[in-house]
């Protein structure tokens, strides 16, 4: 496989793995599921943040899926990175299970490869060329 197929794969596979991910957790918190306003609860976080979270997880996986667009994606990504950075450290400080980081350090792992191997056409580079 040449790389260009390789790089290609590799985003589509992170990228999917991505969307699924932000998909499901902000589903999670629209609804306001039990466990997930129990989290929230025990962060300190007022509860309809969650409201506010699951939406704009929702419009993430939609800006990072459509085509073009590539300043919609980059803030998509940097939101997704924010997010789950803050999610991180939000159990972090408070001392929390160490489990509770497998989840956000998945999906920062995910928007990191997903955003490094988008190709040049979801890029800001083509649209400065």
């Amino acid at each position: 496989m040449t790389t260009t197929k390789t790089n290609k794969v590799i985003y589509w596979v992170a990228t999917a793995w991505l969307s699924l991910g932000m998909l499901s957790t902000g589903i999670v918190q629209i609804f306001q599921m039990e466990k997930e306003v129990a989290s929230m609860e025990k962060l300190g976080y007022p509860i309809y943040l969650l409201s506010i979270l699951g939406i704009w997880k929702l419009l993430g996986v939609i800006a990072v899926l459509i085509p073009k667009n590539a300043v919609l994606k980059e803030w998509a990504y940097a939101g997704f990175f924010f997010a789950m950075t803050g999610a991180i450290i939000s159990h972090l400080a408070i001392g929390d299970d160490p489990i509770t980081l497998f989840g956000p350090t998945l999906l920062l792992l995910l928007i990191i490869v997903s955003w490094y191997f988008r190709p040049i056409s979801r890029t800001l580079k083509k649209q400065q060329a």
